[in-house]
């Protein structure tokens, strides 16, 4: 899927700096692709549903790994509502420290839609920065600047939960 052409699509990049911290350091929190719950404060639930017998995860494509993410919110009024994805590993690359991934199925609005996930070091510093790209057809329900707005506010969450974990395994 990451190769096809969109009839309408939405590119965007979000970014986010970690000081101090390699990306070699970092690379190991994203890599763990079943366990971004870990990671996204609004993600409660991250597992991993099937894998495609020819997926080669464990030698560095990843290709076939299919994960299930989801969140539940409570509307003003009290009701609930869970709201949820299913995602699949299209390509892991742990020397350059990128995943790809595509949306399979949902109940957000997504189509046809890819984002990757890369981390880069800022060689000046001792710094990395966090790369989350993504690219597709205008989900249902979406404008892009609140897309856009979802993405850097999400990747500045998941920012400090690593400079966070870090910390605390370096303070022990």
């Amino acid at each position: 899927m990451a190769d096809e052409k969109f009839e309408s699509k939405w590119e965007g990049k979000s970014s986010a700096q970690l000081k101090g911290l390699t990306a070699n350091q970092v690379w190991p929190f994203l890599e763990d692709f079943c366990n971004f719950h870990k990671l996204h404060q609004a993600v409660d639930t991250c597992y991993q549903v099937d894998q495609d017998p020819s997926a080669t995860v464990v030698a560095g494509t990843g290709r076939g790994l299919t994960r299930y993410c989801s969140s539940t919110s409570t509307s003003p009024s009290g009701e609930s509502s869970v709201i949820w994805a299913k995602e699949r590993l299209v390509e892991m690359d742990p020397a350059q420290r990128r995943l790809t991934y595509e949306v399979l199925d949902n109940n957000v609005g997504f189509k046809k839609w890819v984002a990757t996930f890369e981390v880069v070091p800022i060689v000046e510093g001792g710094a990395c920065e966090i790369q989350w790209s993504f690219v597709g057809e205008p989900p249902e329900g979406w404008n892009y600047e609140s897309l856009v707005t979802f993405y850097d506010s999400s990747l500045q969450s998941i920012s400090k939960k690593i400079e966070q974990a870090l910390l605390m395994t370096s303070s022990v």
